[in-house]
């Protein structure tokens, strides 16, 4: 009987000790502290820098699967100087379990800026949305930086039935709704869909671009989700939509944006 338990005592042990070992669900979440509230964590450091007349970004996304090349290009990023922070246009993961989110956590934490994320059609599958919330936070969030709002939306309709609610076109309303007590003087808008793809609620798709029109503050809006280069600009608005290329495609864009103006480089490494 006292081998038994002894037996029994070692086996407890082993399993608490190497809880980080195993997973017993591809779905579970668990996380370490280190890992939750990102987004509010990397606002703060970024909210504590101290931007001056241009504000500098580095845009990239869909990380996926595509581990090796996510590495390369964070050692590519961490030979820029000035950037005030990185953004990633959703689709961290591909199949929305935590180990993928983990996976590129991993990798983006040694970035020499704080990151930012928006959520991707990808990260919403399976337990994909709870992932992100607890991982990074909300999805619908902004932030004001220099004089710059820049707003991150979900606008991944598909993953939503094209339900007729996402993006939140109420909510976008009012983050771009100005007074004369506002700390900001223009908006950028980023998601993972553009206005433009089949995978975004068609029915969303001209009031998104009228929301933005109408607030005479935005100029530049920025997606991922193509896995290509594609830079939108229509006659009839002084609106470009700027998409980003794919990780695995060895890609990512440097914006510099100051009042009344951007510029846009893509680079390649």
């Amino acid at each position: 009987m006292k081998k038994h338990s002894f037996l029994l005592l070692v086996l407890t042990l082993f399993l608490t000790a190497c809880e980080e070992v195993f997973e017993y669900h591809p779905n579970q979440i668990r996380l370490n502290d280190s890992e939750l509230g990102l987004t509010a964590r990397n606002v703060e450091k970024i909210r504590q820098q101290n931007p001056d007349d241009t504000v500098r970004i580095v845009v990239m996304g869909d990380t996926q699967r595509f581990y090796d090349s996510a590495e390369k290009f964070v050692k590519a990023a961490n030979k820029l100087k000035n950037i005030d922070f990185v953004m990633h246009q959703g689709d961290i993961s591909d199949f929305g379990m935590t180990q993928e989110f983990r996976w590129v956590h991993d990798i983006m934490k040694n970035l020499r800026f704080p990151y930012l994320t928006v959520i991707g059609n990808h990260d919403l599958l399976a337990n994909g949305k709870k992932v992100y919330q607890q991982m990074y936070g909300d999805l619908n969030y902004s932030f004001v930086y220099g004089q710059v709002k820049f707003i991150f939306l979900d606008t991944n309709g598909r993953e939503y039935d094209f339900n007729g609610i996402v993006p939140d076109i109420t909510w976008l309303q009012a983050q771009l709704a100005h007074t004369p007590e506002s700390d900001w003087q223009q908006a950028v808008i980023v998601s993972h869909m553009s206005p433009f793809g089949g995978d975004y609620d068609s029915r969303l798709s001209i009031p998104f671009q009228q929301t933005l029109e109408q607030s005479g503050r935005v100029h530049l809006s920025l997606h991922g989700h193509e896995h290509n280069w594609q830079t939108i600009e229509q006659e009839a608005s002084d609106i470009t939509y700027h998409i980003t290329t794919s990780t695995n495609n060895r890609g990512f864009s440097y914006v510099e944006i100051w009042n009344g103006g951007f510029r846009i480089k893509r680079i390649h490494y």
